[in-house]
């Protein structure tokens, strides 16, 4: 499980290893007699039918912390705590702690450990919606950091630091500045400027940098908010680095005056006590692999099959892909493409009807495309081939038709706090009935994640169109 690999951002040579998945494959090899959870002891106790499924194998390593040498996660012990200290040497943090339930965990963790009821958060109003669960559960009230709006794309741009340091002049009492990079859509902010207008005003700077997990890993790539000036950075492996699903990362940076103890106490009360070694060793795997020789080319490899779908986009007539061409940066591996004839929902369903494609999202004007490292070639040229055809083809689009719209870009009229109209008392209405009332639920459909509602935010005509899909929703009792 070693390997000697050139870095290509810092231009030094180590050894590549994975403690956890090493650890693993040693209790697979040496099985014990067991008579601990989980019940199914090895996949004897599951449905065959289920077992043929997955595999022998995988129930065999479906195990938890506390056994075979296995190490603990609270507090890290053994090959789990090595890998821990492995992944923060690699992303260049000063710790990094293992997630199990995405990078909401790590959200939910910052929010609880480093915030307080009353407190002012400044957040972009398209951040994800666990964000704004933590501070549900702390009590933080956001103020809104209103990013730049692509109207065009029907998308939610870059946040300019200049924005950042009015709300900092205007709120004297702000405790954080938690701001998402990338967009969902890989439109990237000044991060260096925002962290520098944050340690002028000595308030903590915590990216969600969820959908970056390359970008310490690749010279092509925008820079890591941990090489920026953040105090706290979350990255979802299981999104862009190859992990397993639901796992992700979250690194306290160096330099950061974040209280570390208070985040991990938060993670401890929020991570299951019965943690799943294949989500742990799919991180430890994903770290060694994204370092090794492999894992680079397979990074090269996935911008330059980014950068090839973008030069044959720009080859058609009626399709066109968002670059950064107006003063901010893009990640060149999220395309996000729109059509002159069609809307992002047909673009997407003629995708998935006719090709046999699925994209990530797609939204009212345009829909993502990710470039993963995981792809090759011959499915970009195969997408090519389909874009092509689709450039030449005369579709009728219907989605406009429905009044349907599916990304939030709303500003918020804010009546009460988050955590007061979450606990204050409701009554379901119909949503036509629920305009003019005061909303008592979080309403944030998944992909992207980004609130249509949040409680205490007066509902309008504006939200309807977003809500075609609900019958009914949660209002503050008069």
């Amino acid at each position: 499980m070693t390997d000697v690999i050139k870095n290509t951002r810092k231009k030094t040579y180590k050894k590549v290893k994975a403690p956890i998945v090493e650890a693993l494959k040693q209790a697979y090899e040496h099985p014990s007699f067991q008579f601990h959870i989980p019940g199914h002891t090895r996949g004897n106790g599951t449905l065959p039918e289920f077992r043929k499924l997955i595999g022998k194998k995988a129930l065999t390593v479906d195990t938890t912390d506390e056994f075979d040498g296995l190490g603990t996660l609270h507090p890290a012990t053994g090959p789990i705590k090595e890998a821990q200290e492995l992944a923060a040497k690699a992303f260049g943090a000063e710790k990094t702690f293992f997630l199990l339930n995405g990078s909401t965990a790590g959200n939910l963790a910052l929010a609880m450990g480093l915030t307080k009821q009353g407190q002012k958060i400044i957040t972009n109003r398209n951040c994800h919606r666990s964000i704004l669960t933590g501070m549900i559960i702390s009590g933080a009230d956001p103020l809104w950091l209103i990013p730049k709006r692509f109207e065009e794309w029907g998308i939610w741009g870059n946040i300019e630091a200049e924005d950042v340091e009015k709300l900092l002049q205007e709120n004297q009492d702000v405790s954080l500045v938690w701001i998402t990079n990338p967009t969902y859509e890989g439109v990237v902010s000044d991060v260096k400027a925002i962290s520098q207008v944050c340690k002028k005003y000595k308030v903590p700077l915590i990216v969600d940098e969820a959908h970056a997990t390359l970008w310490d890993f690749n010279k092509h790539l925008p820079e890591s908010a941990l090489t920026l000036g953040a105090d706290a950075v979350v990255h979802s492996l299981h999104k862009t680095g190859g992990s397993m699903s639901q796992s992700s990362m979250l690194h306290i940076c160096k330099g950061s005056c974040l209280d570390i103890a208070s985040v991990e106490k938060a993670l401890k009360l929020l991570h299951t006590t019965s943690p799943s070694l294949m989500l742990l060793a799919s991180l430890d795997a994903a770290r060694a692999n994204l370092e090794s020789p492999r894992g680079q080319k397979q990074i090269e490899k996935a911008v330059n099959n980014a950068k090839y779908l973008r030069r044959e986009i720009d080859k058609l007539k009626t399709i066109h892909q968002l670059k950064g061409d107006f003063g901010y940066k893009t990640d060149v591996t999220k395309i996000f493409i729109k059509s002159d004839k069609l809307s992002g929902k047909r673009l997407e369903s003629i995708l998935e009807i006719d090709f046999n494609i699925e994209v990530e999202s797609a939204t009212d004007n345009g829909l993502l495309i990710l470039s993963n490292i995981g792809n090759t070639k011959s499915d970009m040229e195969y997408l090519v081939k389909c874009l092509q055809k689709i450039d030449k083809t005369d579709y009728n689009d219907i989605c406009y038709m429905e009044n349907r719209k599916h990304m939030p870009m709303l500003t918020p009229q804010i009546k009460m706090s988050l955590r007061e109209s979450y606990y204050s008392e409701k009554e379901t209405v119909n949503k036509e009935q629920a305009v003019g009332r005061i909303s008592g639920e979080v309403i944030a459909e998944c992909p992207p994640g980004i609130s249509i509602l949040l409680p205490g935010e007066l509902i309008t005509e504006a939200h309807l169109p977003y809500l075609l899909d609900y019958e009914t929703i949660d209002v503050i009792k008069k």
